[in-house]
């Protein structure tokens, strides 16, 4: 009996012991709730979002800190030492922030809000929040092996009054970000999330969720958010995402080492029509929801057109496409830029920021569209939509006038000793001898004796005074 309770217990132990570890790599995670606003109307659910979500990261093998309500100057401090964590913990780390609250893009990057906000103007944004390409660009700034950014954050603007700024968040594409990148938003590019009406959000409830399930990669678990808030929203939210993830990563069971599987290409609108027709709305529905392509909500709008789902999916996909060229026109960044997007979204909610920047850089010199084209497909760490962080042509080194020359002197010539050609005198020259005359001698004779004394010595004094005065003159120049 002894020996098979020994045996009941040691059999559990060796597989314990002798199976990998379920989170290998280490997993760091800052989790902010922003609910108590002071100046803007306060949100009920980032709070409890945000404790919900340290549970469920927790659970996951994460190494959690959780703030909430943070002014500026305490969000930039948590994500500094955040960051320092990270690079404490070194290369092979899975750093991840949760962010729920109040966000908005204005001048096509995006914002999110602390609670100490006071802004007045439009102008006082970029100065009183903090940017998401800063948090991106510390978060890159560190070696980690991935980066997750999960974003709640795309609620009604809190600033109605700022007209220019743009409806939700503007599209962030991690493809042109550093590798290893992955970006979830609560809803799609320019669209309004909402906050519920129960203990979560929408998009942090269906997290909870999906988060838990076993063994399904970080790109199905974000699928079946998409699909769990279309649902409940009846197809008013759709949630979003973007990937530069070479790596696979689960939130419950181990991941699979080694790089990612090649994607499944996309499917033409001809081949999702084919495969969408004469399946009911909602099952069709469900299908481009989960892939979430253009090719696919194209299809569906065109096969629905006179559901609400289809009208919903033409919505998204005019929007889409809208943020898509917005996108561009930003990283480009120059006024011919923003033109073409004013001609073909004249009237959209974008439309005056269009104009205000192109008007902004209408004296700003222009490079060809070739090296406007590179410039916008240039790698960009996190500042992912930011015009400033469009990277310029590289110029030629200027050459400096005033530097120092080494000359290079020329091998001097090698001196060969060669005595002068020897004369040979004919036996018939004549030798003549010249000599030159005695120099003259001229004896100069000494100046007659003056003839009146007294008359001497008066132009004597009179010399001297006029000597006198000229040298004073002279003196004085």
């Amino acid at each position: 009996m002894l020996r098979h309770t020994l045996f009941s217990l040691m059999v559990p132990a060796a597989l314990l012991l002798g199976a990998p570890s379920a989170f290998a790599e280490n997993r760091l995670a800052l989790v902010i709730g922003q609910s108590a606003y002071r100046s803007v109307p306060a949100l009920p659910n980032p709070a409890n979002d945000a404790k919900a979500v340290t549970k469920l990261l927790t659970d996951s093998g994460f190494e959690v800190s959780t703030a909430s309500d943070l002014s500026q100057n305490q969000m930039r401090e948590a994500v500094s030492e955040f960051a320092g964590r990270v690079a404490a913990k070194g290369a092979d780390t899975v750093a991840l922030v949760f962010y729920a609250g109040h966000g908005l893009q204005v001048d096509g990057e995006n914002f999110l809000i602390p609670v100490d906000i006071d802004a007045k103007r439009e102008a006082d944004i970029p100065i009183q929040a903090v940017r998401l390409n800063d948090i991106l660009n510390t978060l890159t700034s560190v070696p980690s092996r991935m980066r997750i950014l999960m974003l709640d954050a795309c609620r009604n603007n809190p600033f109605p009054e700022l007209k220019t700024a743009g409806s939700g968040l503007a599209l962030v594409d991690a493809k042109v970000g550093a590798p290893g990148t992955f970006l979830s938003f609560s809803t799609s590019p320019g669209a309004v999330a909402e906050d519920g009406s129960g203990n979560n959000s929408p998009y942090t409830t269906a997290l909870l969720a999906a988060g838990k399930e076993q063994g399904i990669p970080i790109e199905e678990t974000f699928k079946r958010v998409r699909l769990a808030v279309n649902k409940v929203t009846e197809g008013r939210q759709t949630p979003w995402d973007s990937s530069s993830l070479t790596e696979d990563f689960r939130f419950s069971g181990t991941s699979i080492a080694g790089p990612k599987p090649a994607a499944a290409p996309k499917k033409s609108v001809a081949e999702w029509t084919r495969d969408l027709n004469g399946k009911p709305v909602e099952a069709a529905n469900d299908l481009i929801v989960a892939d979430g392509t253009d090719e696919a909500y194209e299809a569906f709008a065109g096969l629905y057109p006179q559901t609400s789902l289809g009208r919903l999916a033409r919505d998204w996909l005019v929007r889409h496409r809208r943020m898509v060229a917005w996108n561009n026109a930003v990283l480009i960044n120059t006024a011919s830029g923003y033109r073409s997007f004013l001609t073909r979204f004249p009237d959209s909610d974008l439309s005056a920021t269009a104009r205000k920047l192109e008007e902004r850089l209408r004296n700003r010199p222009e490079f060809s569209p070739a090296v406007a084209a590179a410039n916008a497909a240039l790698p960009q760490n996190v500042a992912l939509t930011c015009p400033c962080n469009v990277q310029p042509p590289q110029l030629p080194q200027p050459i400096k006038v005033n530097a120092p020359v080494r000359r290079i002197e020329p091998d001097p010539p090698k001196r060969v000793d060669r005595k002068p050609p020897r004369r040979v005198r004919e036996e018939d020259d004549d030798v003549v001898v010249v000599r030159r005359p005695p120099p003259r001698v001229v004896y100069d004779a000494p100046p007659p004796p003056p003839v009146s004394i007294g008359i001497g010595i008066g132009l004597g004094g009179f010399g001297g005074g006029r000597g006198g005065h000229y040298g004073g003159q002279r003196g004085g120049y």
